[in-house]
Parts: structure tokens; C-alpha cells; sequence
């Protein structure tokens, strides 16, 4: 950042330095004469170059006196915006500065600084967020909804709004609507007819015309004719999927004044307190669960079609401060229905409703924000691109020499002037080819045709010329380069703190603690009398042979404790007798949902006939070791764990932790997972086995073979990631793998910890790369070996050494344990390297 520049959404994605402009009625003046010398071509000139105009028409000013407003983002592109005012009530206000007297008496000036008066709203749109002006922090500041700022008691304690209030809010926040329009034909047509080489065609077919080119110059119109006319074609047809894909609205149920009501949801703002429908609803603004549990498709954003378990905001009510946090949008994540998600099916108890508060709403939602990643994408700076720049600059450099050659020849023979003109022109338009941009369009209609051939559509021709350029191909591990089905290869038990022989052989599992956390432990639920969930989960629970049962909607008006139910299939057999509550039956009473970022999930459990519930904790091996008692985790673990994840399988980790008995029903509900999740009982070991597609070697091959690099990126385990990677030739056999290991700075000390060790042998000491002084030194003349880190080790290097993310990335060939947003951080830096 600059020293003296102001920014919007400062250290943030979308950092923008701002400069506020006032109207200069002299330098306008100036430019209209310059319109009116330059035939217009000034007013062309501006019309590609919008900020320049602005620097010709407005002056620079403070922001707070500013009426239009520049801005730039961190890849010098140019947005301008125009200030606006309105009351709180929604008019419009337009402020005139009072005209400069001669004579004026000392009680007829009145000071109004209309920038402090709290009844006025200034704001500017870009890219379709509000800024508004912030006279303490004397800034423009992007407009939040509830999703900062927030204790989580204020959602719960919230019972909606009022008719006055929600008024307000709607004029702060504007219709609750994601409007993508579609240009006009009309105004393509400009647009398209304006660009510069179109302009150039038009000039270049005048020159040809005058010379008697026929011919040529109408081959040129036509095929100029048909590049705009596709171009609009596909320019319209994209536009109007998108508009069809985004454009959803229907009718919601509202607390308006404390009644429920129905209002049409582009009336939604930040605060209502809406009612979820019994069997489901598409959403139509990100809003925070407060009661009830929801089951929720959430496919439309990630991509993944297995249902998601919604649930209920933790209630830190009468609880101390430290347990009553903000609400963060990353945290909470599990209990948050976000905008453009389907709910399949609620759950409640009794006659409650399964209510939510709506945090944002229209482009602020996260759907919106995957709409304004589409509308206003991040420039990709690609060779070719860059390099056809350069080519034509050398063509208009070679058109311009010979420009003037032939004006100094065609003089010294004595032509005419009219001739002089003609062939000098003429010169320019052969020199810099009029046909490219018709060209290219005729050939991205032709590559769409072959494309379709193969069953392969593209809303987007700009795509395809991109993606001959790739250099580079991320691929995830689980449901991408394996099965999306797991296989139990088999459970290891824990017993007196060591490993049992593995069993393979379901039956003969037993019971015990164990077995209950394999039934229990899951997001599986009931849709349509089918159990559905996570693969792995339905893999699990399966192995069990348990039975789950879910309250139907005839029981969901009695006050039920626990909303699912699992027991043994052989008192399931004999359900409703004195048998079946014999204390086989487990209730679950709460969920904590599983988090990437900690590696896990639980649940809290009561067996029936138990004085105190149960915590069954599941996630990965690394984790949940961390958080058992050290006493009953094995001294072998770690030989163990490599032992099967090696060799390529999928390794999950049971524990458990029996309950206080004071704990009552009320606590469970409001008590936080830190609380609880410590201090464990380690149980053993959960190996599954991943088999790879049959499609993934050759597909992986083939871009090999296209000398496009091919990189994993993954959330599962280091040494599983590594032996697929073996095994879909991604990594030759022969190649050396050597793991990248970073610490943080220890207490004392400022300097980063890096270590570099063979993956198959970590005895012998790494040549390839020596490590000195936060600085790494590769040798450039042993190609054969490959850089493998964890998501662990990612954060540490890009927080305290980030200028070698692009030396490591360069030979990176395995991600392990990456959280969704360092996968995200990963292509980034591959981009920047290029």
C-alpha cells in the first residue's frame, strides 16, 4: 500500500485505492472543445479509457467533498462510481454549494456540513456493493450485514423487526434480489462496433473502397458481420443462462411486529427473523439457524451433492463472556443456510419453529458473491495474450516506418496528393491485419462446433482460447482421482493402550465403545426412507449393523429429547418390549458438526437408562490423538498410523469421553465443543480403502504426455496422498519425494524452523535443497524430485516467508491436509508464478 492513499475493503481480497473527484467546469469546458476539434476522437478515446475522462472533466478532492469517485484495484483496473445522497426515508437529495456574494451580511452564511448529518446516507456502488461514508472514521466503508460484529445472544434474543425498521433497513440495503440483466442487442452492437479494431476495420474497408479494393474490403464486412453477430449471439445467450441459473424469488414467512406473516422475499433485510418450511425451501439470503436442525443441499455452491445437517446456533445465554464470541461467518459456517442452497427437510421439537435470521441479502450473499465473481472476473494475464499485444505494437511500429517512407518516396516522385494519402494508408491497413479479431471469432466457432461433437458445451467462447494456454492441472484426491465409495478394509482397536490385531470381519466387532462411536458418530440422516450422508459416514455405519430411526412428522409434536435414534439390530427386532430398553438404545442429543479447519466432528450421546451423557469424538488420526489423554493413546501410534496410510488407505480415529453426571439436558444444548473435546479416551483406528478410478492414470498420463504438470491437492493424510499420487503416476516411481516441514517462530526467537526430508527415507540428508536464512537454494540440474507439504506447514511459510511459496510451488507435486481456502491461496500463487 502507498503511504498517503486512502483504500476500501483495506488487507482484504478486493483492496481498492480510492480517490474522490469533483466537477470542474473549466476543464469541461476544454474537453468539449476538444471534441469538437478532434472530430469526436477524443470522446472515442475517453469512451475506452473512462478514468481518463474523468481526470479531464473533475478535479481531485477530499472524499468527503467528493461527487465522483476512482477507483483502482490491485490489477489496475479503473472503476468510476458516482457519489450519491439520499435521506433515511429513500429520497433523493442533491447538494448545491451556495453561490459566492459579493456583499454578503455575517448573518445570512450558514455552515451545513451535509457530510455529518446523520438523516443523509452517502454512498457509491461498484462492482454491486454499497460504500457508505463514515464520518467518524471519515472513510467509505463496504455495507455489512449481521455476519460482523455480532454475540452470538443477540440472535437468539432477536424476535424480528418492525414495520419502521424494516423500511429503513430496506432503503440501506436495497431490494433483496440478485438482478443479472442482459444487454440490450442495441447496445452490444455499439459496444461491439466501438472497440478498436473494429473502428481500425472500418477505416481500413473506407481505404479499400476509395481504392478500388471491392472485393476484399466486402469479403472483410462480411466476415466482420458474422464475427459480431455471433459475438452478440454468445454474448446474449450467456448473459440470459445466467439470468435464468440466478433469478429465483418466492414467498417467505416473516416475524413482522411479532406476528408471522408471508411477504415476498425480495422484502428481506438484515434482522428478520424468518420461519424455515417443514418439508423445505430454496434459500434466498444467507440467514443463521436458531432453532431447529436443518438437512440442506448445498450443491449450487460446492459442487458436492451429498446432504449437509444444519444446526441450531450454540445459545450462550447466562453463560460468561468468554463462551458468548462474536459470530464469524468461517466458524460458524454449520449453522449458517446460506443464499441459493436447497433445505430438503427441517427438524424440530414440539411445536417450535425452525427459525433463522437473515444476515445478508441480495449481491453480499454468497451466492451473490459467486454472481459478482462471474460479472467482474480476475484478470488472467495469459503469454499468449500479452504476447499478441507485442505483436501488434511491432506491426503498427513496422506500418508507421514504412507510413513514412512512402509519404517521403511518393514526394520525391511528384504524386498527388490524393495518391500520396491513398497508398501511405493503404500501407497501415495491410501492415496491421483488419481480419484478426474476424479471424479469431470464426475459429472460436468452429472449436465450439468440435467441442459439441464431444458432448462438451461452453457458455463462455473466451474460455477456449484460454484453455489452450493451461500449463497446469489441480486435482483433488477423494471423489476426483478415487471413487467417491469407500470400502472398510477393517477396525483397530485400542484396548489397555495398545493396538489390537486388525479385524476385518465385521461380525466379529463386538460391543463397546467403539462400535457405539461408529453407529453415533455421523451426520447420516432419513430423506424419502433412505439413509443418507457422507460416504464414509454411511460406509461406518453400515459396518455396524445398526439401525437408525428418526422422528416421522406425526412425532414431531411431542416434546422429543432426542430427535434420532440408534440401537442394535436385534433389539430393533424386538422394539416396544421390556427388552429393547434395556439401555441398547442411543439417543442423539447434540452434533458438532465436522470442521475442516479442525479436523473433526462429535456428537453427544445418552444411552438409555444412563445417568450422564456420552462425547463421541471422529476426524483425523493427528488430531484426535492431540486431543486423548496421552495414557491411552498407543506408544506405537505413529508407526502404526504410516504403516496403513503408506500403502494408500484412508485412516479415521475413534474417541470417547464419558460426560459429568450435573450435566443436565439444558447444559448439553448450550455448551461449546472446546469444553468438551479434550482430554479423551482413544479407541482405535478406522482403515478404509479408496480405490482409484479406472479413468484417472490414463487422463493423468495424457497430460503428462502434453507437458502439462499435474498436482494433487488434498484434505486427506500426507503419506495416503503420496501413495496415490505413486500409484496414478502423477510422482514417477524413480522420482524422490522430500517434505516440506515449517515451524512457527518459537518463544525467543524470530526465525521460521524449515526442514527438508525424504519422504521414504528420512535418515538421509536432503541434497537437492539447502535452507539458510529464511532463503532456500534449489539445485536447478536434478529434475527427478518433488516438494510435498501439508496445509500446516502452507500457513506457517505464507505468514512469515511468503516470497518462497514460489520456489516451492514450482516443484510442488503433493498438498496434503489443505483447507478449502489454502487450495484457493495455492492456484493464486500458481498463477502469479505463471
Amino acid at each position: 500500500m502507498k503511504e498517503g492513499c486512502h483504500y476500501v475493503n483495506e488487507g482484504g481480497d478486493d483492496q481498492m485505492e480510492i480517490i474522490g473527484y469533483r466537477r470542474s467546469k473549466v476543464k469541461e469546458t476544454l474537453t468539449y472543445i476538444g471534441y469538437f476539434l478532434t472530430v469526436a476522437l477524443l470522446r472515442l478515446l475517453f469512451y475506452w479509457m473512462t478514468h481518463w475522462m474523468l481526470y479531464a472533466t473533475h478535479s481531485k478532492c477530499p472524499l468527503p467533498d467528493a461527487e465522483k469517485i476512482l477507483l483502482k484495484d490491485q490489477y489496475d483496473q479503473y472503476f468510476v462510481s458516482t457519489v450519491q445522497t439520499i435521506t433515511r426515508e429513500g429520497t433523493g437529495v442533491k447538494l448545491k454549494k451556495p453561490k459566492k456574494r459579493l456583499f454578503s451580511k455575517k448573518q445570512d452564511v450558514i455552515n451545513y456540513n451535509a457530510q455529518s448529518d446523520e438523516n443523509l446516507i452517502r454512498y457509491f456502488v461498484c462492482k454491486k456493493i454499497k460504500y457508505l461514508w463514515n464520518p467518524e472514521q471519515a472513510q467509505f466503508v463496504p455495507l455489512k450485514g449481521l455476519d460482523e460484529g455480532y454475540k452470538l445472544t443477540y440472535f437468539h434474543n432477536t424476535n424480528g423487526l418492525n414495520q419502521k425498521d424494516q423500511f429503513k433497513r430496506q432503503v440501506l440495503y436495497g431490494l433483496n434480489s440478485i438482478a443479472v440483466h442482459v444487454t440490450p442487442i442495441v447496445v452490444l452492437l455499439f459496444q461491439q462496433m466501438l472497440s478498436p479494431f473494429y473502428i481500425f476495420q472500418v477505416f481500413s474497408t473506407i481505404i479499400w473502397y476509395v481504392d478500388d479494393y471491392y472485393i476484399y474490403a466486402t469479403c472483410i464486412v462480411v466476415m466482420t458481420t458474422l464475427s459480431v453477430t455471433v459475438t452478440i449471439y454468445q454474448t446474449r445467450k450467456f448473459e440470459r443462462a445466467l439470468r435464468n441459473t440466478i433469478t429465483s424469488t418466492t414467498v417467505i414467512t416473516v416475524c413482522r411486529d411479532g406476528v408471522f406473516i408471508e411477504i415476498p422475499s425480495e422484502d428481506l433485510v438484515p434482522g428478520d427473523v424468518i420461519e424455515i418450511p417443514r418439508y423445505g425451501c430454496d434459500m434466498q439470503c444467507d440467514a443463521v439457524l436458531v432453532t431447529g436442525n436443518c438437512i440442506v443441499n448445498e450443491s449450487m455452491l460446492t459442487g458436492e451433492s451429498v446432504p449437509v445437517t444444519k444446526t441450531s446456533l450454540p445459545n450462550p445465554t447466562g453463560m460468561k463472556e468468554q463462551h458468548n464470541p462474536e459470530l464469524s461467518m468461517k466458524e460458524h459456517s454449520r449453522h449458517v443456510l446460506f443464499c441459493g442452497t436447497h433445505v430438503i427437510q427441517t427438524r424440530f421439537y414440539g411445536n417450535q419453529k425452525v427459525k433463522a435470521v437473515v444476515l445478508r441479502t441480495g449481491f453480499s450473499t454468497s451466492k451473490g458473491e459467486l454472481v459478482r465473481s462471474i460479472m467482474f472476473p480476475k484478470p488472467v494475464d495469459f503469454k499468449f495474450q500479452r504476447h499478441s499485444y507485442y505483436f501488434i505494437m511491432v506491426l503498427a511500429a513496422i506500418a508507421a516506418l514504412g507510413f513514412i517512407y512512402t509519404i517521403v518516396l511518393m514526394v520525391l516522385n511528384g504524386d498527388t496528393p490524393k495518391d500520396i494519402i491513398i497508398r501511405a494508408l493503404d500501407l497501415v491497413t495491410i501492415a496491421v491485419p483488419p481480419a484478426l479479431p474476424a479471424a479469431l471469432a470464426v475459429g472460436v466457432v468452429f472449436s465450439q462446433s468440435r467441442l459439441q461433437d464431444q458432448n462438451i458445451y461452453c457458455i463462455s467462447p473466451r474460455g477456449i482460447s484460454i484453455s489452450g494456454t493451461i500449463n497446469t492441472c489441480c486435482f483433488d484426491k477423494t471423489g476426483t482421482l478415487t471413487e467417491d465409495g469407500l470400502d472398510m478394509h477393517g477396525v483397530v482397536k485400542v484396548e489397555k493402550s495398545k493396538f489390537q490385531p486388525i479385524i476385518k470381519d465385521m461380525n466379529q466387532l463386538g460391543t463397546g465403545p467403539i462400535v457405539t462411536a461408529m453407529a453415533a458418530c455421523h451426520s447420516l440422516t432419513i430423506i424419502e426412507n433412505q439413509l443418507m450422508g457422507d460416504p464414509l459416514d454411511l460406509i461406518m455405519f453400515n459396518a455396524t449393523k445398526w439401525d437408525l430411526e428418526e422422528p416421522g412428522p406425526e412425532e414431531t409434536r411431542f416434546d422429543m429429547m432426542t430427535p434420532t435414534i440408534v440401537r442394535p439390530q436385534a433389539s430393533s427386532k424386538v422394539h416396544g418390549s421390556a427388552e429393547a430398553l434395556s439401555g441398547n438404545d442411543v439417543g442423539i442429543v447434540r452434533q458438532f458438526p465436522f470442521s475442516s479447519s479442525l479436523q473433526r466432528m462429535s456428537v453427544i450421546t445418552r444411552t438409555l437408562g444412563a445417568n450422564n451423557f456420552d462425547l463421541f469424538v471422529k476426524g483425523s488420526p493427528e488430531m484426535i490423538s492431540s486431543l486423548s489423554n496421552p495414557e491411552t493413546v498407543p506408544s506405537n501410534f505413529q508407526q502404526v498410523l504410516q504403516s496403513y496410510t503408506q500403502h494408500g488407505y484412508r485412516v479415521i480415529a475413534l474417541a470417547w469421553k464419558s460426560l459429568p453426571a450435573k450435566l443436565n439436558y439444558v447444559k448439553v444444548q448450550r455448551i461449546t465443543r472446546d469444553q468438551v473435546e479434550n482430554d479423551l479416551t482413544f479407541l482405535g483406528l478406522l482403515v478404509m480403502e479408496n480405490r482409484l478410478k479406472p479413468q484417472s492414470a490414463p487422463v493423468i498420463n495424457q497430460l503428462i504426455d502434453a507437458d502439462i504438470r499435474v498436482i494433487m491437492v488434498t484434505g486427506d493424510n500426507m503419506l495416503t496422498a503420496l501413495s496415490v499420487a505413486r500409484e496414478v503416476q502423477m510422482v514417477e516411481r524413480t522420482d524422490r519425494i522430500i517434505l516440506v516441514q515449517a515451524y512457527p517462530p518459537q518463544m525467543g526467537h524470530s526465525d521460521v524452523s524449515l526442514e527438508f526430508v525424504y519422504a521414504d527415507d528420512s535418515g538421509t540428508k536432503v541434497e537437492e535443497v539447502v535452507a539458510m536464512d529464511k532463503k532456500i537454494q534449489i539445485d536447478e540440474n536434478s529434475p527427478r524430485f518433488h516438494f510435498a507439504l501439508t496445509g500446516k506447514t502452507w500457513a506457517v511459510i505464507r505468514q512469515h516467508c511468503p516470497n518462497l511459496l514460489n520456489k516451492i510451488v514450482v516443484r510442488g507435486a503433493v498438498f496434503a491436509r489443505m483447507a478449502p481456502e489454502q487450495k484457493g491461496q495455492l492456484v493464486e500463487v500458481l498463477q502469479d508464478v505463471g
